[in-house]
């Protein structure tokens, strides 16, 4: 599959890059910041150095591909008109270029934040509704909303990634249930672009988790089967006095933290 991955020298952008690039998907990046040799190596359709709410950026780059992954963003807590433009922007933008493309597929790094105000419960499912902890969880069901519009209107098949902790391992109590392995990250990622979909899909992103508090039942119907549990780190991890207020809702520390600042 030829698929375009936005913030492809992030974090998780490299990580997906480099998953997505070994089980033969032809790639192309695009980022604010200029690839590095390593990276470039992996996009043999190209490193788009640009900022894809630019029509002309977001046309060039979903030229000729098969599906977008939309990872690009600011990854923390901002003001309401920058988590916007950050999140929910670069996705209209892009739609948009998908739909004048005949591209029919994005996938798209939400985030649990999206639902974080949810006070924690034995299993949270998908189909929960959204209830944002701060501006960035806003921008991420605003992003979510537009791949719901654009999955009705237009026909895109639309499966949104509401990620946990995505880390090498886990390193608090309340990441023994959120967290999203590396390689989890990539399995899921190829899930969403491969699976059948039709219209808008919600699913959680997180690893096989002893711990769990969000339902992995919609993420497994796409054939997502994450293979990793951060129980293996149980023993490494003290207790906090942070560890219960952070699990008492599904944001963790974003439902307590002041609005339009980051930690």
């Amino acid at each position: 599959m030829r698929v375009l991955v936005t913030g492809s020298s992030g974090a998780i952008g490299r990580t997906v890059v480099s998953g997505l690039s070994s089980q033969g998907h032809a790639l192309r990046g695009v980022d604010r910041t200029e690839a590095d040799t390593e990276l470039t190596g992996l996009l043999p359709l190209g490193a788009v150095v640009g900022d894809v709410t630019d029509p002309v950026v977001a046309a060039s780059v979903v030229s000729d591909v098969d599906a977008v992954v939309h990872l690009a963003g600011h990854p923390d807590e901002a003001t309401l008109p920058e988590s916007l433009a950050s999140h929910a922007h670069t996705t209209a933008a892009l739609l948009d270029a998908m739909v004048e493309a005949g591209v029919p597929r994005m996938v798209f790094a939400s985030s649990n934040h999206a639902v974080g105000l949810s006070p924690r419960t034995d299993l949270l499912a998908a189909d929960a509704r959204p209830r944002p902890d701060t501006f960035y969880g806003v921008a991420k069901v605003a992003a979510e909303g537009l791949l719901s519009l654009y999955a009705d209107r237009f026909g895109i098949a639309a499966v949104a990634l509401r990620i946990g902790s995505f880390l090498p391992e886990p390193t608090t109590v309340r990441e023994l249930s959120t967290w999203l392995s590396y390689g989890d990250a990539v399995r899921l990622v190829d899930a969403a672009l491969t699976a059948p979909v039709e219209g808008f899909a919600a699913v959680y992103g997180i690893s096989a988790n002893s711990r769990a508090w969000w339902d992995l039942e919609a993420g497994r119907r796409l054939g997502y089967e994450p293979r990793d549990d951060a129980e293996a780190y149980a023993d490494q991890i003290g207790a906090r006095s942070e560890d219960e207020g952070e699990g008492a809702y599904a944001g963790g520390p974003f439902a307590v933290m002041p609005l339009g600042k980051a930690i």
